[in-house]
């Protein structure tokens, strides 16, 4: 079951930090992380994504001959994730230590297998933007060229959204227009203040 939009209802509250937040965006394939952070980013959050990182790493041609190994042999993905996934690692956690730019500025990382790689526990605040599986599907169809059965084995290997969501402080359902998702992004920054006041009250 898909959970609605805001704080999730299964994990309240978020850890205290001094002297910001340290913030992680994830979710599922096709569900729009990216374009939800190009949405943060318009009301002045300063944004990392985990992909730009590997696509820094890895050259594009190198990349695009990899994506077909890997996903057809989980050994050799687990492989390459054992040699990439600490380089990112390490890039993310030295963007996040630095302070943002002035007062009152966010910044946040967007990582789409935060709890498969398990480092949710270097973040304060987890968001979760999510969909439901049939709009993922069409959306992966539509955009990316795949057929139905190519979208369904991506899902199939991937955490479920419901399970994401339910591993999050605050949950984005990205279901409508562009309009609707830069809402969704200003209440989720007006979420953040409300925390950072009852962290500095606290």
């Amino acid at each position: 079951m898909i959970p609605p939009e805001g704080e999730s209802q299964q994990k309240k509250g978020a850890a205290k930090a001094a002297p910001f937040f340290r913030i992680a965006v994830t979710g599922g394939i096709a569900c729009g992380k990216s374009q939800f952070a190009r949405c943060l980013e318009k009301l002045g959050v300063e944004t990392l994504d985990a992909d730009d990182v590997v696509h820094k790493l890895i050259p594009a041609e190198e990349r695009r001959r990899l994506a077909k190994k890997v996903f057809a042999d989980p050994q050799a993905r687990k492989e390459l994730e054992r040699r990439i996934h600490p380089l990112v690692e390490k890039e993310l956690d030295s963007w996040q230590a630095q302070a943002p730019a002035g007062p009152g500025k966010i910044r946040a990382v967007i990582i789409p297998l935060l709890f498969e790689v398990q480092w949710e526990g270097k973040y304060d605040i987890i968001c979760a933007v999510i969909c439901g599986k049939e709009i993922q599907i069409e959306r992966m169809m539509r955009n990316r060229g795949y057929s139905r059965e190519e979208a369904e084995a991506r899902l199939a290997a991937q955490m479920p959204v419901d399970a994401k969501a339910a591993k999050s402080h605050y949950v984005i359902r990205n279901e409508g227009s562009l309009e609707e998702l830069e809402k969704s992004a200003a209440r989720f920054i007006e979420w953040l203040a409300r925390k950072e006041i009852e962290r500095d009250e606290g």
